[in-house]
């Protein structure tokens, strides 16, 4: 098929890139061959307005084993076991068909942990969808909370935690931010490298078909809204038990002695699996296409190498062990087939029925073009620079705004949400969905893992810069939260176009923010990812840089959970509360007003209340620890009192009169930690406090029924348990969603 102008268009081809392509070449492209730098030279695949700029990112630490540039991160945690850590994106396919858009990320992600020889163990997600009151929203919620559960639970994988967030700044591009973690050995740490030219190459997984086709590259949301301009075919279509057998058989395969490395086929299909694998090795590799197996008749040479069907990877296999991968496959009913070889000449090569369609460097593929995009602050509206609203805490009712806060859709409880997460399965799960951070159990082991998923969308749109500082900052506190030193980042960036100066501003104050904050905190950044074009007719999305955080339990008994243990303990705030109700949801609920700039952080004072807080936990002198976030330290003390498993414990506070009153109860300054303690324990902590600078404020005990902070607070707490409780519920059944 010749290669036209309209096709070139199509797929997104500049004529700056054809005559790249050309000059690699030495000749015009085949069909094929153009479909393949078109995708390989994309921004989801090739990165090439971020490429340069992620490499100011911290990439190493203590515990990295694997960093940057391989599918997954390593980090080791401790005898003999390695842990692989990815965040990846599926905003735009999620968009389109949300249950399948979000369920094939999950299976993406659990892929790529196989890849490096990892067992899946445990997944988060971070959510973005438009406001509550959007025709689309409750709609895409449902679904794509259904096509994660539908996933992990059918694969065995536990969801242990995630978050969620609404704004109207995602009414036209909701986000789908996958995060999971896997276990293996030190050594099974795997590359996905093709390594010795005449090694086979052996397709293992289910039949290529032909959806997906273009989901790699799916272009900016403006279009895909539109069916006519993108079809429900350009989303792949999961199958978690194909994707269970197929899991099982590869870790099967990793415990013997001929694989030599395995790729996921992720985006970019079999063309992207084939390059990446044969590039990090600096060889080649050839695909007979003809031998590669399909679930519909007739599709052509191009639909195979593009394809970007589900449950698949690419095997490299040394010589003589061909039988023993095709067995296995055999065994797990999985389809099995030696696809091709790899060679010597460091080239793409593929054939159908012995003509050679394409025939490429690999090294113009794995490196394309990268663009030196022009960046420009934005000019500030009058609102945004406008200060924080004033309130007078005298005639406001403060019962009624802890309620509303309690009950809005970005503060009330995700029990609807993780209530169909299976996130128990396989026995690991120490501390589930509801807390700070999950905590996972390594078994035959004192061990255990933290994770968490975080960022504050309003910050990151005030300020790019110190959101993206905050965003690391929250998820290293929730970490901390549950007795853990947090150790690695792996980091989801969403955007608008890049080909927007003020786009690109954004993703240079982020990247500056997330490096500031990794360097200060010791949490390189190990893997993630780069999604562009979240934006409709010139409308971007809210910076929001998804951080996927883990840490390291040295003995899972001084695991911590965020809620009150027993009456009389008393309740203490670790930190410095300041008068900041700027970008507070506080402010955003209760007064609709979303304007000013993010509070303020000390980085040095973040990590001293780390630092008291892990070794307080080792201690064993503290009963429950919560970070003070959204919501400000009422909303916090609300959590801690009505968050657990049983029924709500009461609180009793002093109010600190230095400070106007709503910035003391809903203001969000940065760096606190609401812990509570057996009254013997106040000394020891208060040394372990003043020994780092942290100051220490013993706000109240235990006590009750209700949340009552001095006398301008005094709330029933089952009344606003069911507040709290039925808030995502309600909003459901308002979009005629049964919740």
């Amino acid at each position: 098929m010749p290669v036209t102008q309209e096709f070139r268009g199509q797929h997104g081809v500049t004529a700056e890139d054809y005559e790249r392509v050309e000059g690699v070449l030495g000749r015009a492209p085949t069909y094929e061959e153009l479909g393949v730098f078109s995708r390989m030279w994309s921004e989801h695949c090739g990165y090439r307005s971020s490429r340069l700029l992620l490499r100011h990112l911290p990439p190493a630490g203590p515990d990295v084993l694997q960093g940057t540039g391989e599918n997954v991160g390593v980090i080791d945690a401790g005898d003999g076991i390695a842990v692989a850590v990815k965040i990846e994106s599926r905003n735009h396919s999620s968009l389109i068909e949300p249950h399948h858009g979000a369920a094939t990320g999950v299976g993406g992600i659990f892929r790529d942990m196989l890849a490096t020889g990892a067992r899946p163990i445990a997944s988060l997600n971070s959510l973005r969808f438009g406001s509550v009151d959007h025709a689309d929203t409750m709609r895409l919620f449902q679904r794509v909370v259904a096509g994660i559960g539908s996933y992990g639970n059918c694969a065995g994988v536990p969801t242990v935690g995630g978050e969620v967030y609404f704004d109207a700044g995602y009414n036209d591009n909701i986000l789908v931010n996958l995060f999971a973690v896997g276990l293996l050995s030190h050594v099974r740490v795997s590359r996905a490298r093709a390594t010795a030219p005449g090694n086979s190459v052996i397709y293992v997984g289910a039949e290529t078909g032909s959806s997906g086709i273009r989901a790699g590259s799916l272009p900016a949301s403006a279009e895909v809204r539109a069916t006519s301009q993108c079809p429900r075919p350009a989303v792949q279509v999961g199958d978690p038990f194909t994707g269970k057998r197929l899991m099982e058989a590869c870790l099967e395969l990793r415990g013997g002695d001929g694989v030599a490395a395995i790729q996921d086929m992720g985006a970019g299909g079999l063309t992207r699996s084939a390059v990446e694998m044969a590039g990090r090795a600096g060889a080649g590799i050839e695909i007979d296409l003809e031998a590669v197996p399909v679930r519909e008749r007739g599709m052509t040479p191009y639909e195979i190498l593009l394809s970007e069907s589900q449950e698949r990877l690419l095997v490299a296999v040394a010589a003589g062990h061909e039988q023993e991968v095709l067995d296995c496959c055999a065994k797990w009913d999985v389809c099995g087939a030696v696809v091709g070889r790899v060679s010597d000449d460091q080239r793409l090569r593929a054939r159908w029925w012995g003509d050679e369609v394409v025939s490429i460097p690999i090294e113009p593929l794995t490196h394309p073009p990268t663009y030196r995009r022009p960046a420009a602050e934005p000019s500030r509206s009058d609102a945004q620079q406008r200060p924080g609203t004033e309130t007078s805490g005298e005639r406001e009712d403060y019962n009624l705004a802890l309620e509303k806060l309690l009950a809005s859709p970005n503060l009330c409880s995700r029990e609807w949400i993780w209530g169909q997460y299976d996130y128990l399965v396989g026995s690991n799960t120490v501390v589930g969905p509801g807390g700070d951070a999950a905590v996972v159990r390594l078994k035959g082991t004192r061990r255990a893992l933290a994770l968490t998923v975080d960022c504050n969308s309003r910050y990151c749109a005030m300020d790019p810069y110190l959101g993206s500082v905050i965003a690391v900052a929250e998820a290293a506190r929730n970490i901390v939260a549950a007795g853990a030193r947090p150790v690695a980042v792996s980091d989801c960036l969403n955007f608008g176009s890049p080909e927007r100066p003020e786009v690109m501003w954004q993703f240079h104050q982020t990247l500056h923010g997330l490096r500031d904050a990794c360097v200060a905190l010791d949490t390189p950044v190990v893997s993630g990812s780069v999604s562009f074009y979240n934006e409709t007719d010139g409308r971007a999305i809210p910076p929001t840089p998804a951080i996927g955080m883990v840490g390291i339990l040295d003995d899972v008994t001084h695991r911590l959970r965020p809620w009150f243990r027993a009456q009389g303990d008393a309740v203490v705030l670790l930190g410095c509360t300041r008068e900041e109700l700027e970008g507070s949801e506080y402010l955003a609920v209760v007064h609709n007003a979303r304007f000013g700039v993010p509070p303020w952080i000390d980085l040095d004072a973040e990590r001293r209340l780390h630092r008291v807080c892990i070794e307080a936990a080792r201690e064993g002198c503290l009963r429950s620890a919560h970070d003070v976030a959204d919501g400000g330290l009422a909303v916090a003390l609300a959590e801690c009192c009505m968050g657990g498993p049983g029924e709500p414990l009461g609180v009793r506070c002093a109010l600190d009169g230095g400070i106007p009153t709503a910035a003391f109860l809903f203001g969000e300054s940065q760096s606190r930690m609401i812990v509570s303690v057996r009254r013997r324990h106040l000394g020891q902590l208060r040394e372990l406090a003043n020994r780092e600078g942290v100051p220490v404020s013993v706000l109240g005990e235990v006590r009750g029924n209700h949340l009552v902070i001095g006398d301008v607070l005094d709330a029933d707490l089952e009344r606003l348990r069911v507040a709290w409780r039925e808030g995502l519920s309600r909003r459901l059944a308002a979009g005629g969603i049964a919740g």
